[in-house]
């Protein structure tokens, strides 16, 4: 296990969470614990005290925020622990389109608390520091894409993750760049549907028409001898060796089974039904690891032996309780993140 996603929405007892790290750093492979998910982890009254703790066991620590409680008193203690990894959630370059992605929102508090943490960090004796920001994608920010190169620059970032948006609502889905259709890349040749090995090229208005067109229609394409369609079957957590555990100390196999939620894929509305292993601290973390169904779990994400259910779309793909090759609960054929279509921090 090499990876633990801390959701905190709620505040975590102290004691759940040191149990947490004491029994985290006993595991023979190094550990990284990110906070993030849904809520913001600077909210929590102990993140300070969090993140001192998991360090004073050696583990590395991420963080994914939307910076707004990032004052110098927060970026300074950070700092001075040897946070490893942050990361600034900034969906839009200019102060209209964040505002109206993230409602009440700043960008230029955001800009300005995060370039404070930065120019605090640059005299550090400590390992270098990563910032990143994470930039959803949608139609109505994405001409803002070519920007983020000055506000990384400005703000310290040598990362930048962009990712697509997943609709929770339906008047969302007309925000999705993606086509799940066109872009579901089989990975297997045949003679009716050859693979298309691409090299590096200029991307000109020359090039640009007929690439969007071999994306459009084309099966099976390898980039750079990446199989494309080897990412239609890949579950970025499970691969990891991650896991996630939320507020209330419930583990789960990654963020997306950390709730139960409503959310719309290809336009179809989707039930998911959270699965929630087992709980800290009443079970160990090497129990709930260890746990049969959860080890059986992650052998068969691993095989990846699900229906494409994203290309169909039937009635069992309203939920994730069952498919039609005979799993059960929970079952990951229309998970976007192993799509490579959503992407986390």
């Amino acid at each position: 296990m090499r990876n633990v996603w801390d959701e905190t929405v709620g505040f975590m007892e102290w004691e759940t969470y040191q149990g947490l790290i004491e029994e985290l750093s006993t595991f023979p492979i190094a550990q990284t614990i990110a906070f993030a998910g849904i809520g913001e982890p600077l909210l929590h009254p102990r993140f300070v005290d969090m993140v001192r703790l998991a360090k004073e066991h050696h583990l590395r620590v991420e963080v994914t925020t939307n910076a707004l409680l990032l004052n110098r008193e927060m970026a300074g203690a950070l700092l001075e622990l040897g946070l490893d990894q942050l990361v600034v959630s900034i969906d839009g370059t200019t102060a209209e389109t964040f505002s109206h992605v993230r409602r009440g929102g700043s960008l230029s508090k955001v800009v300005e608390n995060v370039r404070a943490f930065y120019e605090l960090s640059e005299p550090s004796p400590l390992p270098p520091l990563t910032i990143g920001i994470e930039f959803v994608a949608m139609r109505s920010n994405i001409r803002e894409l070519p920007h983020l190169h000055s506000l990384a620059k400005y703000i310290g970032a040598s990362l930048i993750l962009i990712t697509n948006v997943l609709p929770y609502t339906e008047d969302m889905v007309s925000e999705t760049l993606y086509n799940l259709r066109a872009t579901s890349f089989q990975g297997k040749g045949s003679p009716w549907t050859p693979t298309w090995i691409l090299p590096k090229m200029d991307l000109t208005e020359e090039t640009l028409e007929p690439l969007v067109q071999v994306f459009r229609t084309q099966a099976n394409i390898s980039y750079l001898d990446l199989d494309l369609g080897s990412r239609n079957s890949f579950c970025p957590f499970v691969q990891a060796g991650a896991l996630a555990v939320g507020w209330h100390g419930g583990v789960s196999p990654c963020p997306p089974l950390m709730h139960s939620y409503t959310c719309y894929v290809m336009g179809r509305r989707k039930s998911i039904r959270r699965w929630e292993i087992g709980r800290l601290p009443e079970q160990s973390l090497r129990e709930i690891w260890e746990t049969p169904a959860y080890v059986a779990f992650r052998e068969r994400v691993l095989q990846f032996d699900f229906p494409p259910c994203v290309d169909c779309g039937c009635d069992l793909a309203e939920k994730n309780e069952e498919d039609c090759f005979g799993n059960t609960f929970p079952v990951c054929g229309d998970c976007l993140w192993a799509r490579g279509i959503i992407r986390c921090a």
